[in-house]
């Protein structure tokens, strides 16, 4: 009796145990060979995801500033591996008075010479320290009508409504066909370098007649990694007023590519 007992209540033999494990095995094998793909797609696709709005964040950004450059004021260049793109970025606007009231009041802006004060025909535009007043902007280059050269350009000192106060005597060399002015607050650029695999935004900076590659001082800020290439251009329609700001993106991350187009139209008219 004791001897059967001892038999019944044996535990797990050596083999048994093989043959459990070799069947795990072959169980697990299969199972990863239908899940395999699967969570390799979803691996993929969280990865273009995350390129996708990298890049469209960027673009997003781009042209949102874009919209408030002064007419005529962008530029692009590229030095080696990086692409610039340049503009003045603006604040706001509006009418300078060209005559004086039916009282005989009032202090238009005259372009024949030199004046430190000029009223404003309407709603007076916002300032702050540092801004600057232009007035017809029509080129981004040369010596004339163009604000990086500052011949069409008067730093702001005051303003107590309707009159603007220049921080010392200003002759502008154009008046405008709508007499109106622009509120510059400072250049901004953006540097794409394939090299470091950035996108770069600059502003506050010196405004200067030659294009910064990059612009030294101010501030900046990484806007975008993994950029693998960029292209910026710029073609303007002088006789419609209006520019197409054509942007380019393309983002790479363990050899998924992906590349952003876009255009973006700017209001021309000075």
């Amino acid at each position: 009796m004791p001897c059967r007992k001892l038999r019944r209540e044996r535990g797990v033999t050596l083999i048994e145990m093989v043959i459990v494990i070799s069947i795990t095995a072959i169980i697990a094998g299969a199972v990863a060979v239908f899940i395999a793909r699967p969570i390799e797609g979803y691996a993929d696709a969280t990865r273009r995801a995350e390129l996708t709005d990298i890049a469209d964040t960027a673009l997003r950004r781009m042209t949102r500033d874009l919209r408030t450059a002064l007419p005529n004021s962008i530029r692009t260049t590229t030095v080696g591996p990086t692409v610039y793109l340049e503009f003045l970025q603006t604040s706001g606007g509006a009418r300078y008075r060209t005559q004086v009231d039916s009282g005989g009041g009032g202090t238009p802006l005259d372009f024949s010479a030199p004046v430190l004060t000029f009223d404003v025909i309407g709603a007076m535009p916002a300032f702050a320290a540092g801004d600057s007043i232009v007035i017809y902007n029509l080129n981004s280059s040369g010596a004339i009508a163009n604000a990086y050269s500052g011949d069409n350009r008067a730093t702001y000192s005051s303003s107590a409504a309707p009159t603007i106060t220049l921080t010392a005597n200003k002759q502008f060399p154009f008046a405008s066909p709508g007499s109106r002015f622009q509120v510059v607050q400072h250049a901004v650029t953006y540097e794409c370098d394939t090299g470091t695999r950035t996108l770069r935004r600059f502003w506050n900076y010196g405004i200067l007649a030659a294009q910064p590659t990059p612009p030294v001082g101010g501030s900046n800020a990484l806007l975008a990694t993994e950029v693998v290439a960029c292209d910026f251009s710029y073609a303007s329609a002088t006789a419609l007023r209006t520019g197409v700001v054509t942007l380019t993106l393309r983002v790479e991350r363990n050899g998924e590519l992906i590349r952003l187009f876009q255009q973006v139209h700017v209001n021309n008219v000075p």
